[in-house]
């Protein structure tokens, strides 16, 4: 059970008749059954629409890969944020063995529709090159030289993005190097594919009634899988949509598909495994990079690389209230400039530090969605609420990566504690 606490202390300190009530509002939340977290392994398409929990599984730092080359760093940071985000789907050949309803539901309106929203709602500077993704290296140790991403004497002869091997034409040739960082070359067994043109980001997308399909009721779950070398931008991921949990009643579309557009926002940008790349207005990491990598440094728990402080913070609330007593409670904020703004203008409470993510629900939804208790029905939040909304505190949060500009009038209104 959620523990409650004036997490706005601003309500308190300005108790208004709407703000008593707005803390009613939030006992009762408190007090009762969270719908949506997980009680059992099974469920019905129907009740994991109702009751849904995202189950997103953030790629360790091991899994994805990095140094994508596409263009120059001095080259790409010259480039405005201005055109629309081109996002390509590739489907896996386990999406043409759903049935024809399902596949007909998820081809012609769940995907079109999730993709043409993000889309619209955010814009990148444009890929002007063919994009030819890097072979997964045998070894987790790779060297880079002229921005060029070099593996320990061999490639895997497969490389995966989540649970879809990457087709031999998305990806570029091998490149190797001994042990010691010499005798650099081309593996010649390999040879560059004819890549991805007109994209800005390739989705691999399966159907497949994986393991995790049965953890809680999970829908659909995704993650990027590789990053661009100049600004560490994602620029390839992966869904997986279960298929006993997509329904095709007509009522449960909007869910669905709020779901879909959930999951590609996770390998877009809102994710754990990607807030140390964040980058600021000119494109310098918010993250100190170590000297030798290039890259943050990492969290040896988590097995992701590690944000500063300007990008999440954590910020203990003094007597919090809990049955029994009071504790003093440590809470993880976004303290990104466009969300700190924006988190402010919704609660009308300018001495805010940031916007609350997460704190439960296991690595699968703490950090990587905003706090249940403070957002209620914003779409990014870790379970589906009716009428989610994509709002602009979401929108901010990707803008504020550095890798997006947001269309804020495709932001949906969000009511809860607005102006509170």
């Amino acid at each position: 059970m959620k523990q409650l606490q004036h997490c706005w202390w601003c309500l308190v300190r300005f108790p208004t008749t709407a703000n008593r009530l707005f803390l009613a509002a939030l006992i009762l939340l408190a007090l009762a059954p969270v719908k949506g977290y997980p009680d059992s392994g099974g469920g019905h398409a129907a009740e994991a629409h109702q009751h849904e929990h995202c189950n997103h599984q953030h790629p360790k730092a091991h899994e994805v890969i990095h140094g994508v080359q596409l263009e120059p760093l001095h080259v790409i940071r010259k480039r405005s944020i201005d055109q629309p985000l081109r996002i390509l789907l590739v489907y896996d050949e386990s999406v043409y063995r759903l049935d024809s309803d399902k596949f007909s539901l998820i081809n012609d309106t769940i995907l079109p529709d999730a993709v043409r929203f993000w889309e619209q709602a955010l814009m990148v500077r444009q890929t002007k090159e063919i994009i030819r993704l890097n072979r997964k290296c045998e070894s987790s140790q790779v060297f880079v030289k002229n921005s060029l991403t070099y593996c320990i004497d061999s490639c895997k002869p497969v490389t995966l993005c989540g649970e879809v091997q990457v087709p031999e034409d998305h990806l570029d040739v091998c490149r190797v190097c001994n042990s010691t960082g010499q005798d650099c070359r081309e593996d010649p067994s390999t040879s560059a594919g004819i890549g991805i043109s007109n994209a800005d980001f390739v989705f691999y997308v399966s159907a497949r009634q994986s393991e995790r399909c049965h953890k809680g009721l999970t829908v659909a779950y995704a993650a990027h899988c590789q990053q661009e070398a100049a600004l560490d931008r994602p620029i390839a991921g992966h869904a997986n949509l279960c298929p006993e949990s997509i329904s095709t009643k007509p009522q449960e579309l909007q869910t669905l598909l709020s779901t879909v557009k959930h999951e590609i926002l996770h390998a877009l940008g809102f994710s754990v495994s990607l807030y140390a790349f964040f980058r600021d207005d000119e494109g310098n990491p918010r993250t100190p990079r170590k000297p030798d990598t290039g890259k943050p440094y990492l969290n040896e728990k988590l097995q992701i690389h590690q944000w500063s402080d300007q990008t999440i913070r954590k910020v203990v609330r003094d007597n919090w209230a809990v049955r029994g007593g009071h504790i003093n409670r440590t809470l993880d904020m976004m303290v990104t400039p466009r969300v700190t703004k924006e988190i402010r203008d919704h609660f009308s409470c300018q001495k805010l530090e940031g916007a609350e993510l997460e704190d439960q629900g296991g690595e699968g939804t703490a950090l990587t969605h905003w706090e249940k208790r403070v957002l209620e029905n914003e779409a990014m939040t870790g379970t589906h609420t009716q009428s989610s909304a994509f709002s602009r505190i979401t929108l901010a949060l990707m803008e504020d990566s550095g890798w997006y500009k947001a269309n804020y009038s495709m932001a949906s209104p969000l009511t809860w504690g607005r102006g509170l």
